[in-house]
Formats: C-alpha cells, structure tokens, sequence
C-alpha cells in the first residue's frame, strides 16, 4: 500500500482537527497512527508539515486590496496542472484565498513531495490551510461547502 504525507494529514484532520477532537500528547498520536498503519517517516514528515502549517500562523499579512500577480515558478508548473493552477488563482480572485493564504498553500503544496498533486489534494490543502488561518473562519467555510455540498438537483 502506497503511502504519503497527504494520507496522514487526511487521517489527522478527519480524526482530531475536522471533529475539533483533542488527541492527548504527540506520543499516543504517533503511537496510534503506527497501530493505524503508518510508517515512522511518513508521520515525522506530516509532523513537520502540521509544524510549518502552525508557524504559519505568526507570520504578518499585507496590506488588504493590493492587487498582484502570481507567476508560477518551474517546480510549481511540474508539479501542479493547468486545471489545478487555475483554481488556486480564481479562489484568491473570488477572495476565498489572499496573496498570504495562497502562498501558503503553494508551500504546503510543495511540501508533501508528491510529483504531481491532482486538484482533490489541492483542494484539501486549502481547506487545512485556511482551518488553520485566524480570520478566515468565512473562507474556510465556503471551501467547505465547495468541497461536500452536492447539489440535489440542476437549476437550468
């Protein structure tokens, strides 16, 4: 069974972060996502992960409404696809995402050492990213609802 970074945030943050679960101490985390499965260096590396993600958190915003462009640079276009890119940029066009958020989510993106990362990952990135952003209670909402709300019929 192939596993990845991205497979232990996922079972984290439907686990404890989603359910807003309090896991009691790092160590009986790290013990449970063994029992689970897990190989050590996979849960290191989402640990580090999770600990850039929270160091995140301090980092200043910009001036709100300063309008820019975002050329992506080469490891950015190997590894995310034309489809995936456009989404990125019209999220932050649409104000779900802000110059900071975005970057984030590039970092984080590029964190998980995937060779290509499809738009269901990116799509979940965003939305640990923006759950873990003060202030973007709202953004995380609509991602949220982007993500699970299913229409039940088509208004033509």
């Amino acid at each position: 069974m192939k596993q990845n970074v991205f497979e232990v945030l996922m079972y984290l943050f439907e686990n404890y972060l989603y359910n807003e679960e309090e896991p009691e101490d790092r160590d009986s985390l790290e013990s449970e996502l063994h029992e689970a499965g897990f190989s050590g260096f996979e849960i290191r590396k989402a640990f580090e992960w999770l600990d850039a993600l929270a160091d995140s958190r301090s980092l200043p915003a910009s001036p709100s409404g300063t309008p820019s462009i975002r050329l992506f640079g080469e490891p950015e276009l190997m590894r995310l696809d034309t489809d995936t890119r456009g989404f990125i940029l019209y999220l932050e066009q649409a104000g779900i995402l802000t110059p900071e958020s975005r970057e984030l989510v590039l970092d984080r993106i590029l964190a998980l050492d995937d060779h290509e990362v499809d738009l269901d990952t990116v799509k979940w990135v965003i939305l640990m990213v923006l759950f873990n952003r003060p202030g973007e209670e709202e953004a995380y909402t609509w991602m949220e609802n982007l993500m699970f709300d299913v229409p039940t019929h088509l208004v033509h």
